[in-house]
């Protein structure tokens, strides 16, 4: 296991623990210690020399002198044996009690809505009842306010009612961002159907695997999509109805919507043609019925659907509104597409519950960010993944510090830029958070601290039923004790994000995906006590001395190179920042003969004018030599997810063989110290063994 903690700027790489080499997978750990023995025999010796002095005052004067002196002697040996305890309860009491206070915010208005039996749209009734001319989401330069946002879903919910949409039906949205997406999926949601949210990158058998795993019944795409539909209408079920939306202004008419044969229904003629809906209760499971469908991002391979209820959704976005500094006044700007968990729950989640505005950008675009906080008078703003490294990158303007945005919030901003961002852009708080679309626990940064992503306490963990436990690096398999059970890591150790799994409290209730068995890949069964179970993430974190959470890396992306552990996250922060910001990816390669796996780096560099040389000179700097990429690919792009984090499984697949690579290819002479080109002989040669790296 790594002992390092990771350090503010994120350059330094951990070193690895020799007796994380020792380990076996599956075997079990005794994690008792002659150390722990011998601190136990001291404190017995101890306190049987205060009792042995009571007992000699009250021989010699009286027992109240006795009392007095066993209890102050308890009192002093407790804080000289735990002193470092109550150093860490007083120095994270304000963050803890803040936490434990919003805690029981969160769990108040998650009970009352359960008890209700309240879906998402009999929520955004209530505040459409509240602030019914407030606005709800700003778009380019539409204003819709809370009235129109629920006039726009019954209208909906008239038509596809019509249409056979019941309880139950699967009905897919495929849009680009604009208020109409989560208004259509509000509106389906009414009648107690399911939308999954499809990813609008997607094509050919991507886009159809995600339609099938789903099982939808129908599919509402924006007109933009057609020829990406058209292409797979083939394979699809025939059974599955299509529905093409064309974003106008709705002109409602009472001519009838005529449909050929062989082509998707006009959704737009068609919400045009039905009458206007009044209100009524959503047909739906309720609080906890399902809702939405959200696609992991596949950087490891096909997407996955999880399932999204409207309590899921509700604690995802009430987590990030008390203990992220939000308020129902605020003006959040979100540029982040609607189809994912981050801008579709997260952040219509600040409107649709707390009846915040939301600013929507149809694309991120890094330029804009800050000048579009400005014409929407932004006072928050969400990020993700490599954003704030982009927006960096932008030409110094005065917009940088003439917005009102006092918070960010989101995930992904790396250590390594975290100081320079808040800095250029003069931004208060930071209130980075962390958690799984399909999981079952979020933690959030709540008190501004530097690079962290959320905290566990170490004085009342119980409260929040979150843990980090140690876990093969390679495998993500737990490492138990003798007792079969898993071992809380310690300060400072690597382990795995886990969350509690109670299915009777809608907090703690785990959804998982909509394939079940992927779902029971992700649940940990006999983690504390035999019986019990979590949901584990997949990613490796480091708790600190006082309980701050720092992202270390995701199980498997770590390799091992000489003996040590690298992780691939470190790596490319510290190569993107020496490489003026450029994208980096770092992923293992194996090489013939050789243990372990050889460090590889794919570097986005359009023109050309990579300095190699003087790239390895910092590279020699700022990281140690096993962490150094052995390989180097220069790209012209790189594959993206819609949320922004680069997608490894082809680079994988290609390795460095310059039969499967288009790109130019270098490696690192060790001789020399410099990346030399990499063409097919060399390749043979590396395989051959007779260019030894």
């Amino acid at each position: 296991m790594t002992n390092n903690n990771v350090n503010n700027n994120g350059n330094k790489i951990s070193q690895g623990n020799s007796n994380r080499a020792d380990l076996e997978r599956g075997k079990y750990i005794d994690d008792s210690s002659d150390t722990n023995q011998c601190k136990v025999l001291i404190m017995v010796v101890t306190f049987a020399a205060l009792g042995a002095a009571a007992a000699m005052t009250w021989l010699y004067q009286d027992w109240e002198t006795s009392l007095i002196v066993l209890g102050v002697g308890i009192v002093v040996l407790q804080f000289v044996f735990n002193w470092w305890w109550w150093y860490v309860a007083l120095k994270t009491a304000p963050r803890d009690l803040k936490a434990l206070y919003c805690y029981i915010r969160l769990l108040s208005l998650t009970r009352r809505l359960e008890r209700e039996n309240k879906g998402m749209p009999d929520i955004v009734h209530d505040l459409v009842k509240k602030h019914p001319d407030k606005s709800c989401f700003l778009f380019e330069n539409e204003k819709w306010s809370f009235l129109k946002v629920e006039q726009f879903s019954l209208r909906v919910s008239a038509a596809l009612r019509k249409e056979g949409v019941k309880k139950g039906s699967i009905v897919a949205v495929m849009m680009n961002n604009c208020p109409e997406l989560p208004c259509t999926w509000l509106g389906i949601g009414r009648l107690g159907g399911v939308s999954p949210l499809i990813n609008t990158n997607q094509t050919g058998n991507t886009l159809l695997h995600s339609f099938t795993i789903a099982k939808c019944d129908a599919i509402i795409y924006g007109s933009e999509f057609d020829s990406a539909i058209q292409e797979i209408r083939g394979e699809l079920d025939p059974s599955i109805k299509l529905y093409k939306f064309t974003r106008r202004p709705l002109n409602p008419s009472n001519y009838t919507v005529k449909v050929a044969d062989d082509s998707p229904v006009d959704f737009t003629g068609l919400l045009e043609t039905t009458p206007a809906a009044q209100w009524f209760k959503s047909e739906g499971d309720g609080f906890n019925g399902k809702l939405l469908y959200i696609y992991t991002s596949g950087t490891t391979g096909l997407p996955k659907a999880a399932i999204i209820s409207s309590s899921r959704m509700v604690f995802m976005s009430t987590g990030n509104h008390f203990l992220g500094g939000l308020n129902s006044s605020d003006v959040i700007y979100c540029p982040m597409p609607l189809y994912h968990s981050a801008g579709g729950c997260v952040s219509v989640g600040q409107a649709f519950i707390f009846g915040c505005t939301l600013a929507i950008r149809a694309k991120f675009s890094a330029s804009s960010y800050f000048p579009d906080c400005i014409k929407f008078n932004a006072t928050a703003a969400h990020y993700i993944g490599e954003m704030c490294r982009y927006i960096l990158t932008t030409p110094p303007a005065p917009t940088d510090t003439q917005h009102k945005v006092r918070i960010v919030f989101g995930n992904g901003m790396r250590p390594a830029i975290w100081g320079e961002f808040v800095k250029r852009f003069n931004i208060q708080r930071v209130s980075e958070f962390y958690g799984a679309t399909e999981g079952n626990a979020n933690i959030i940064n709540n008190d501004n601290t530097y690079g962290a992503i959320g905290f566990v306490s170490r004085v009342i963990p119980a409260i929040y039923p979150i843990s980090i436990i140690k876990v093969d690096q390679d495998t993500g398999e737990p490492i138990r004790n003798r007792k079969g059970l898993c071992q809380l890591a310690k300060p400072n150790e690597p382990g795995a994000f886990i969350g509690k799994i109670n299915p009777n409290l809608a907090s703690r209730a785990y959804l998982g995906y909509v394939d079940k068995e992927e779902s029971e890949k992700k649940v940990v069964k006999d983690v504390f006590t035999h019986g019990d179970c979590a949901f584990i993430s997949g990613d490796i974190l480091v708790a600190d001395d006082f309980g701050y959470l720092f992202f270390k890396d995701r199980t498997g992306d770590t390799f091992r190179w000489r003996g040590e552990n690298v992780s691939t996250t470190e790596v490319e922060a510290t190569i993107s920042k020496i490489a003026g910001q450029r994208d980096a990816v770092v992923y293992g390669v194996e090489v013939p003969n050789t243990e372990g796996r050889a460090g590889m780096c794919g570097i986005v560099e359009p023109s050309g004018e990579l300095d190699l040389e003087q790239l390895a000179k910092d590279m020699a700097k700022d990281l140690p030599k096993y962490a150094r990429p052995i390989f180097i690919r220069v790209m012209t792009t790189v594959d993206m997810t819609g949320t922004f984090k680069m997608r490894k499984v082809d680079l994988l697949k290609e390795g460095y063989n310059p039969a499967l690579v288009k790109d130019k290819l270098f490696y690192l002479d060790p001789a020399t110290n410099k990346y030399l080109p990499l063409g097919q002989a060399e390749y043979d040669k590396i395989v051959a063994g007779q260019i030894r790296l």
